[in-house]
């Protein structure tokens, strides 16, 4: 989209802030990424022992109260606490101060998979358990999958754009897509990008039933992406939000950072199983690298989807190998020591992309000891590799068929 003035609206990342199992802050997580420090563990919150699958990547025990003001904290469910923690990192990163700025300047666009699952579990337990009375006036939105936005555009009086996107692991490329148009549209500032929480008995419940879980209780295999003993995955809990920008805008204000621009992206949705048709990721891809006029040669890495169910890890290997090349480009999967932080992990993905830009380092994948498609993948492995990087490819797929894909490169 172009301004008045013909130029393109260009937007900017100038804040970040991190939630994740390695680390409650964006300094402590980037040093345990590049640590290869791993936080999946076997889950702590509730006795995992009754279920098919122990393991996940669970934030460390850590005081609400110390960051969180006290009449917050009986009406938000721990989802809304860490995504409420993560946007003041966030505008604190960037310096920025939304109510200092014209009423309607800010606005929040955020991504969810299900919403406040334990806050909810909770407050059903005490309807059923004690009776109607018992039960939280709270409850009537602190289950709410849009709660994020509304909790963070309360806190800090976010009153232009608000919305929330629900696709999975891919919400987190969708949620910033979304933003992106706001800031082209005249909205100068969005935070926006995904957390998310659902280690309660109930929510693992659900997401057991997805079939997609790997059931191994050896935290250093059971996450294995494109790995030839991959069995599936590690959910967990936490993600990232950013501060998106008006490039011109965020320069005139004199914003501390400026991590890089969100050059492109785009979004497909698989065929109907059965129809014969090619998975929508490759397509994805392209029409991202598209909206960024840039060519395959000119990404430095891909930040890789990584589901780790073997049939969806050959198809992500295959549409990178279309793309790019056998071997054409550097890859990696960070989260391998977060675990799929569900609609959180996508934009934890991207946090991690900018970082990398800014270092000069690509993170490495940990644990997969016997790759399965070295022949198509250049994987990262183990350690971080240096080198000159600008650009990076962010992929992520939902559960269900969708496909999102987005390009971030070094601001100019």
């Amino acid at each position: 989209m172009s301004s008045a003035t013909g130029t393109t609206v260009r937007s900017v990342i100038t804040g970040i802030g991190v939630v994740a199992p390695t680390g409650l802050n964006t300094c402590d997580y980037w040093s345990a990424v590049l640590r290869g420090e791993s936080g999946i563990r076997r889950i702590t919150r509730f006795d995992p022992s009754g279920y098919s699958a122990e393991l996940a990547g669970e934030i460390p025990q850590y005081e609400p109260s110390a960051h969180l003001p006290s009449r917050l904290l009986p009406q938000t469910d721990r989802m809304t606490r860490l995504a409420l923690i993560a946007a003041e990192e966030a505008l604190t990163d960037a310096d920025a101060a939304p109510r200092d700025m014209p009423p309607f300047a800010c606005g929040v666009v955020t991504a969810a998979s299900a919403g406040g699952f334990e806050f909810g579990q909770k407050e059903l337990e005490a309807l059923w358990g004690k009776g109607g009375k018992y039960v939280s006036a709270y409850q009537s939105f602190a289950w709410f999958y849009p709660v994020n936005s509304g909790q963070i555009s309360i806190r800090h009086g976010l009153r232009g754009p608000g919305s929330a996107i629900v696709s999975e692991q891919a919400g987190g490329l969708d949620a910033i897509a979304k933003a992106r148009r706001h800031v082209r549209s005249g909205t100068p500032l969005m935070v926006t990008g995904g957390v998310d929480g659902s280690l309660s008995p109930w929510s693992w419940l659900c997401i057991i039933r997805s079939g997609r879980l790997s059931l191994s209780r050896d935290p250093r295999s059971a996450y294995v992406p494109f790995d030839r003993r991959a069995r599936g995955s590690v959910v967990g809990e936490g993600g990232a939000l950013l501060i998106l920008e008006d490039a011109a805008q965020a320069r005139e204000r004199g914003a501390a950072h400026r991590y890089g621009e969100v050059a492109g992206y785009a979004s497909t949705f698989d065929p109907r199983p059965g129809s014969g048709r090619e998975p929508g990721l490759r397509r994805a891809i392209e029409l991202a690298l598209s909206d960024a006029s840039m060519a395959p040669d000119d990404i430095d890495v891909v930040f890789a989807d990584a589901c780790g169910v073997p049939e969806l890890d050959r198809i992500e290997a295959e549409a990178l190998a279309a793309v790019f090349g056998p071997r054409g480009v550097a890859v990696t999967a960070p989260k391998t020591m977060t675990g799929r932080l569900l609609a959180g992990g996508a934009s934890l993905d991207v946090a991690t992309a900018l970082l990398a830009i800014r270092d000069k380092v690509i993170p490495p994948t940990v644990h997969v000891d016997a790759p399965a498609h070295g022949e198509l993948l250049d994987l990262v492995r183990d350690v971080p590799r240096e080198g000159k990087l600008s650009s990076a490819l962010v992929v992520a797929r939902g559960l269900g068929g969708f496909n999102s894909a987005l390009v971030v490169r070094r601001a100019t």
